[in-house]
């Protein structure tokens, strides 16, 4: 950080020798410096600090771990989960949920009402939608669930599964949905997690001609109908074994959902009917 100096110093006529004893550093790496002023690893963390920034403004709540976990799944450097550590740091990318407060994490702020206030009826299909996003441990890492369940049928009708949690997991199950239903003004109800508070995501609802709605901080009956499917999978598939890759647990969640859950699991609240039992019988009636 000194060597800037000696040249000003020297432009004024200060020696480089004299400057050098002073500031007790040798001319030979003054001149070293000046040949190559910036160093190969400056060159590297200065575009690692760049695609930081650009993986932290995709999603504010990814911390250093995600953001290093992204940087070294793409074609730039590799770089130690310490190193990114460091220099988000010192350039202030941070989450935005990184701070633990007195009394547990705080949730953002809503960016929708709760439209649903735990009524999770449903007097005809695609009109009320609840979402939340899963996660279980494998021999390779996480793997994150993300589901969107139709409260009329209990189908669910839109899902999306990565090896991480970001905005985009929202935003693909959300488009798979749509893409299946084709809603006209479903509500989408969901609880605060940055996912469903994104930009991104927010965008999908808006361009879709849906309506966004988000229960209380800290109330889990307020996605009740959320819970009690991953409480289903939970137990079927996911605490059956112990997982070694995420393509093996991602085949067996999505063959439990199609052949099983939708398919052969008969419930109650439907009048002892699968959700495609009770959609085409009651598609029917409504057509007639």
């Amino acid at each position: 950080m000194m060597f800037p100096l000696v040249l000003d110093l020297a432009a004024d006529g200060v020696p480089v020798a004299v400057t050098c004893r002073v500031l007790n550093f040798s001319k030979q790496a003054f001149y070293k410096w000046k040949a190559n002023p910036v160093s190969a690893r400056d060159w590297e963390e200065a575009h690692l600090i760049n695609a930081a920034i650009d993986v932290h403004a995709d999603d504010p709540a990814f911390g250093y771990r995600f953001i290093a976990d992204e940087l070294n799944a793409g074609d730039g450097p590799v770089a130690s989960e310490r190193r990114i550590w460091r220099l988000c740091s010192t350039n202030g990318i941070l989450s935005v949920i990184h701070r633990k407060r007195v009394g547990g994490r705080q949730a953002g702020p809503p960016v929708h009402d709760d439209l649903l206030n735990r009524d999770f009826s449903a007097a005809a299909p695609d009109t009320k939608w609840v979402t939340d996003i899963t996660e279980h441990p494998t021999a390779e890492g996480k793997l994150y669930l993300c589901a969107i369940k139709d409260l009329y049928s209990n189908r669910i009708v839109g899902y999306s599964i990565d090896g991480r949690m970001k905005a985009s997991l929202a935003v693909a199950a959300l488009n798979h949905a749509v893409a299946l239903r084709s809603p006209s003004a479903a509500v989408v109800h969901s609880d605060r997690g940055s996912q469903f508070r994104s930009r991104k995501f927010v965008s999908a609802l808006h361009a879709s001609g849906l309506k966004g709605s988000m229960g209380r901080v800290g109330a889990c009956g307020d996605n009740a109908a959320m819970e009690s499917f991953f409480a289903l999978l939970q137990k079927n598939v996911l605490n059956r074994k112990r997982w070694e890759t995420r393509q093996e647990l991602r085949l067996a969640i999505i063959t439990w959902i199609e052949r099983t859950y939708h398919r052969r699991r008969r419930q109650k609240a439907l009048g002892k009917l699968t959700p495609i039992e009770f959609e085409t019988i009651n598609n029917m009636a409504l057509a007639a």
